[in-house]
């Protein structure tokens, strides 16, 4: 049921309630053919569902909200690799690195920053980063600085007040995930990046 609701107009918010109520009424069904009345047990449990559903909803869009005023980053929702609903936050490469290194720039600092302020307000979110190269080189150089490039933005964000608990993943992906055309420089730029997940 979940998997079937698609809502290409909906908030965070919309979404969540519904998905919560049809999780909540399946789960509730279970339960209440377990206590002798399905009926009421998925009534209960759409109610049940559909108010978690809908905070969970609006914290996500607050954390959208609050992601999009930090200079520099590019904010989207998506639903990753496992199906989870997601706020992804990419840093573009000039930002962050130049070619072939890991060390942060003055500006991908200060971008940072106010992104760990972000993360410092929503201590209930979930943080997977992910670090990107682009396909210049063999795997046995960008695989490694992929991982240096996610480790350096997530020691960063813990070094601003972030916590560690809080970041579940930290990943390369060396260059299997472009997301521009590898045979121009400009293509090659964009794929040099270090991408953030937050779950709620």
């Amino acid at each position: 049921l979940c998997v079937g609701i698609v809502f290409a107009a909906c908030n965070n918010t919309q979404k969540g309630a519904a998905i919560g109520a049809g999780g909540g009424a399946l789960l509730g069904a279970l339960v209440g053919k377990l206590a002798g009345n399905t009926a009421v047990g998925a009534a209960v449990g759409a109610a049940v569902g559909t108010g978690a559903g809908v905070l969970i909803g609006k914290k996500m869009d607050k954390v959208k909200a609050e992601a999009e005023a930090v200079q520099n980053a590019q904010v989207q929702e998506v639903t990753d690799a496992n199906g989870l609903q997601a706020v992804k936050v990419t840093f573009d490469s000039g930002i962050l690195f130049a070619t072939n290194q890991a060390t942060l720039n003055a500006s991908a600092k200060n971008s940072l920053t106010n992104f760990a302020n972000v993360l410092k307000n929503n201590t209930g979110c979930d943080v997977a980063i992910y670090g990107h190269t682009d396909s210049t080189g063999s795997d046995a150089i960008n695989n490694p600085l992929s991982v240096s490039r996610a480790n350096s933005v997530s020691n960063f964000l813990k070094s601003c007040g972030v916590s560690s608990a809080q970041i579940k993943t930290v990943e390369g992906q060396g260059s299997t995930n472009p997301v521009a055309d590898n045979s121009s420089a400009a293509g090659r730029a964009q794929n040099r990046r270090v991408e953030v997940y937050m779950y709620a």
